[in-house]
């Protein structure tokens, strides 16, 4: 695997300081808005939670990857910060609440913290083998943090993406990052997908980062769509959250399954879409999604929106079981 090593030495001259979020949440019972339906395509709605908190550092969540706990999770902001929290669910096993939530500025390859969007742009995050890889948009950069002490460090590495930068476009860029299963045929290979930036065939620019399938690939365009997120299935197929926006029909969400096996460099992949969900729906701007494989073997799928610390937006997470 080749990696481009950060210069500077891991730990930082002086630690960002950690913030403690009181979060108060309210149980969404029911996914179409009036409706007690609960299958959704080839989704079944268990639960969400609406979030709010007096702490104006709330909010902006972009991505977000569950400890094999299932219940811990660290999520990443746009505006350059970590989240750290638990997940409380109620007696009947459904999404109530989060605890008080932990976050810190990420420290930059230059040891620097609190810096501005532009700089930290943080949309992807996935996990791996003592390392959290962060996808930093506006830089187009996969960064590598150690994990654990992501919150003291600065990335250790820098890992490439094989797109050409100049095909990436501004705020439309390296928008997902996930790592496949060792026992799927990506062998662990970390992949990133951008948000809407197109290669010569109108497809969405999209490669595997290592493993024995690295190189660019397209993910083909569901117009008007924008690809947010995504995470691997246990047998290696691939979930992306994508969702759309216009002053005309308002915000809207899908989530497609692209077969693992389709995964390979010059491939155009394409895939089932398993829900869509409009205004009609407790949507919001959603962009971070997450799979967990409960005990029992049912594969849950979580969702969660960016509020873009906004009063007409909401902080939500979504639960729902696949139905195979």
């Amino acid at each position: 695997m080749s990696l481009t090593l950060a210069v500077m030495p891991a730990a930082a001259a002086s630690l960002p300081a950690q913030e403690t979020v009181p979060v108060t949440s309210r149980q969404i019972e029911n996914f179409k808005i009036g409706s007690d339906q609960k299958l959704f395509g080839k989704l079944e709605f268990i639960g969400g939670i609406e979030m709010s908190s007096s702490n104006a550092l709330l909010g902006a969540i972009s991505s977000i990857r569950f400890r094999p706990d299932r219940k811990s999770f660290l999520a990443v902001m746009d505006t350059g910060h970590w989240v750290e929290g638990e997940i409380v669910r109620d007696g009947q096993g459904r999404l109530a609440g989060v605890s008080d939530l932990a976050v810190t500025s990420m420290i930059d390859p230059k040891g620097r913290s609190e810096q501005v969007k532009g700089d930290m742009d943080s949309e992807g995050l996935a996990l791996r083998d003592g390392e959290a890889l962060v996808g930093i948009e506006q830089m187009n950069l996969v960064e590598v943090y150690p994990d654990p002490g992501f919150v003291r460090s600065r990335p250790v590495a820098t890992l490439p993406t094989f797109i050409p930068p100049k095909s990436l476009r501004s705020n439309r860029g390296l928008e997902t990052i996930a790592v496949s299963p060792k026992e799927s045929p990506l062998a662990g290979g970390a992949v990133v997908v951008s948000e809407l930036s197109l290669d010569k065939a109108a497809h969405i620019y999209a490669a595997v980062l290592d493993g024995p399938r690295k190189g660019v690939f397209g993910v083909v365009q569901k117009k008007p769509f924008a690809i947010t997120d995504g995470a691997f299935l246990p047998n290696g197929d691939l979930l992306l959250l994508e969702r759309r926006f216009s002053f005309a029909e308002g915000i809207g969400m899908e989530i497609r399954r692209i077969k693992g096996d389709d995964i390979k460099p010059g491939a155009a992949v394409d895939g089932e879409i398993l829900l869509q969900a409009d205004m009609g729906y407790q949507i919001d701007n959603m962009e971070g999604l997450d799979v967990i494989v409960e005990p029992g073997g049912d594969i849950h799928v979580i969702v969660v929106s960016d509020d873009n610390h906004s009063i007409l937006e909401r902080n939500l997470m979504l639960e729902f079981r696949l139905v195979q």
